[in-house]
């Protein structure tokens, strides 16, 4: 099994729900755009899936699933037609009716099993994580998709309970919008005996993307896994900048997959 085929290419981009955002004062001046349909969005959207159509799994932050705001188009499907991802699933975190469906997303060209979705706790309902699983039933990687609250103790709720569902598992990646910085994130999760790192980090900032100042995003892996590349990409399409990992899946991983594959008769490999 060569290395080409255990590389995993994986990229986390919080989307402002398709809004090319690129000075603060587009907050205020562009902020009826979080709730009305705008005749651009779907060239940003188009450019986004320009953007992340060279990975194998996508993480989406701030998508919206089909509300007035995006002209009633589920953002997580469109992305996934655009971009040439046959696997996809969409997680609504806040339902607002026809006024929005705040969203996270997962799009892969991989096959992806157990997909899970998970409320976070918080005092205002509104925020969740995407579990999937890469591998067979014995041995597995668990991928996670998280946007977590803006208010530090919720987020140390938020992670405690992200903690309980990786528990002493062996292989774990977590990608996301965090809204806090790397080292908090990691200490909290050592709180409660959980690892998860990037061994190449740096405090590199992902937000605003025209200014960068604050460290939100992220791709935490747990101790082992080899990491073959990792960067933050500089692009101010959205007011993130969306981070990507290339990681050498464990060989034990891609046994149990492709014995799985097999047997349904199907083969997925990641970075071809």
């Amino acid at each position: 099994m060569n290395e080409q085929q255990r590389t995993l290419k994986l990229l986390s981009y919080n989307i402002q729900v398709g809004i090319d955002t690129r000075r603060y004062s587009d907050y205020i001046t562009n902020s009826w755009r979080h709730f009305l349909p705008y005749n651009k969005r779907q060239e940003t959207l188009q450019a986004m899936s320009r953007l992340i159509r060279d990975y194998d799994i996508v993480a989406l932050q701030e998508a919206d699933g089909g509300s007035i705001r995006s002209a009633f188009v589920n953002q997580v499907s469109l992305l996934a037609q655009y971009a040439d991802f046959p696997n996809w699933h969409q997680q609504c975190t806040r339902n607002m009716g026809r006024l929005a469906q705040h969203s996270n997303g997962l799009l892969s060209k991989i096959k992806l099993d157990n997909v899970i979705e998970h409320k976070l706790p918080g005092v205002i309902p509104g925020r969740g994580a995407i579990e999937a699983h890469i591998g067979g039933s014995s041995e597995y990687l668990q991928l996670f998709v998280a946007h977590l609250a803006l208010s530090r103790r919720v987020r140390k709720e938020q992670i405690a309970y992200l903690a309980e569902q990786i528990n002493d598992h062996r292989y774990v990646i977590l990608m996301g919008d965090f809204n806090s910085a790397y080292n908090e994130v990691v200490e909290l999760f050592a709180l409660h005996g959980v690892t998860l790192h990037q061994p190449f980090h740096n405090d590199s900032p992902t937000y605003p993307s025209w200014k960068p100042v604050r460290q939100y995003d992220h791709i935490l892996l747990s101790p082992g896994m080899v990491i073959k590349n990792y960067n933050i990409i500089k692009n101010s399409i959205s007011d993130h900048l969306p981070v990507e990992l290339e990681v050498l899946l464990p060989e034990s991983i891609m046994t149990e997959w492709q014995n799985t594959s097999e047997s349904n008769s199907v083969m997925h490999q990641p970075g071809l």
